[in-house]
């Protein structure tokens, strides 16, 4: 490699905004369902839990008349709650390890304050009523399809 392609690499590099704690613990939080944190890190297989996402609403909105009585719906879940899970870990990583892994050769530390801080508590709040929200789904869904709950008005 020459001193050209040295000096220009190292100038894109530099060139990139870093990449903030706080805007990942957003996306994590408010579009970790559809994978967007990951395509802000740059992950490999972003596209993965995107389309899992897409597949699992067009079904839900395709082919039951109520949403929520469809069995792909409860997929959906599944990436959302790893995407409050991620916003608070991304949210409370050190900033030395974050920069290390995720804006590698910027040279300057990110010196981040509260911000992360009330991300990170506000996707355990968010993270816990969503949470709750789909067992109690899943319970009440398996209870009726299971017919303990006939003869009862929801």
């Amino acid at each position: 490699m020459t001193q050209a392609q040295v000096s220009s690499s190292l100038s894109a590099v530099s060139a990139r905004r870093p990449r903030g704690k706080v805007a990942v613990g957003l996306l994590a939080c408010l579009f970790g369902a559809v994978g967007a944190h990951w395509w802000y890190l740059g992950r490999r297989h972003a596209w993965l839990v995107s389309a899992l996402a897409l597949v699992s609403l067009f079904c839900a909105f395709r082919f039951y008349p109520v949403w929520y009585d469809n069995p792909a719906f409860f997929l959906l879940f599944i990436p959302m709650i790893d995407g409050f899970i991620e916003s608070a870990v991304f949210s409370l990583m050190p900033d030395e390890k974050f920069d290390r892994i995720y804006n590698p050769g910027l040279g300057r530390p990110s010196s981040t304050g509260w911000g992360p801080v009330l991300v990170a508590i506000l996707a355990c709040l968010v993270g816990a009523i969503v949470t709750m929200f789909a067992i109690a789904m899943v319970v009440v869904y398996v209870w009726v399809a299971m017919g303990w709950l006939d003869g009862y008005v929801l």
